[in-house]
């Protein structure tokens, strides 16, 4: 029994001494992106300026950092990889929300952490804010809208809230646009139609002036074509028919001597 007990004391004994001995490389390595150990999103506004510092935890070596723009690397001056290593995104705007920047470990880039902007603002409306259509013709009027949060979005006529009619107006919406179809315009459709964007930063409008012309009576050019070569052969079939006694005429004027003698 003895001489059992001594072989498990050595056996725990060099366990131990393995596990304190291990190499260095398999101790493993955390990355902090501003103190924070997982992917994070970072609320943010356009004009602002934000730093991202990542920092390798538990290294005990020096370790080699890479940063990414969505799947592009990021330039970084030599002194700004070891161990540590920071970004600036400044002049941010509209167009970086959602975008993400991830700090990787360089020789292992598994190990990583990522950070999401999300750009807040309030909602950017264009379009083309003025039509002319001619009256029976159909119109469509296209609202672009941007906003982070997404907006709550609505069509107004001369400042009231547009008043639908089944088959004469359609409304179709995605998260960048609002769509006004008109079928067959009419007079009563003049007017000024205002594209309205809620959001719980700010409510912005973009005017849209429609003007209505009267129908335009176009004579279709087939048939007075057709009438011109009609009247055109009649003249010729004429002047054929009548080619004889023309020309008994002619030679009357021109021998007046024989007519008298006649």
């Amino acid at each position: 029994m003895a001489w059992k007990h001594s072989v498990i004391m050595q056996m725990g004994r060099f366990l131990l001494l393995v596990i304190l001995f291990l190499p260095r490389e398999m101790t493993s390595s955390v990355l902090t992106v501003n103190g924070k150990t997982e992917n994070y999103i970072l609320d943010t506004t356009p004009g602002s300026q934000e730093s991202l510092i990542c920092a390798v935890q538990n290294h005990t070596r020096e370790e080699e950092l890479f940063w990414y723009r969505e799947a592009g690397r990021v330039d970084l001056k030599s002194g700004n990889k070891i161990n540590s290593s920071s970004v600036c995104v400044s002049s941010i705007s509209e167009n970086d929300n959602g975008i993400s920047f991830t700090c990787r470990l360089g020789r292992d880039q598994s190990v990583s952490i990522s950070v999401v902007l999300n750009v807040t603002f309030p909602p950017l409306l264009s379009g083309n804010d003025f039509q002319t259509a001619e009256e029976g013709s159909d119109v469509k009027l296209d609202c672009n809208v941007i906003a982070n949060p997404q907006a709550q979005m609505m069509w107004y006529k001369n400042s009231s809230p547009l008043d639908l009619e089944k088959s004469h107006h359609q409304i179709q919406q995605t998260s960048e646009s609002l769509q006004l179809s008109i079928t067959k315009v009419k007079k009563s459709d003049n007017g000024t139609y205002s594209c309205i964007a809620k959001s719980p930063l700010k409510t912005e409008s973009l005017d849209f002036h429609l003007i209505v012309k009267d129908k335009t009576i176009s004579v279709p050019a087939e048939p007075i074509i057709a009438a011109c070569v009609v009247v055109f052969l009649t003249l010729c079939f004429g002047l054929i028919a009548r080619r004889k006694k023309i020309m008994k005429l002619c030679m009357k004027d021109k021998d007046p001597h024989r007519e008298t003698a006649l």
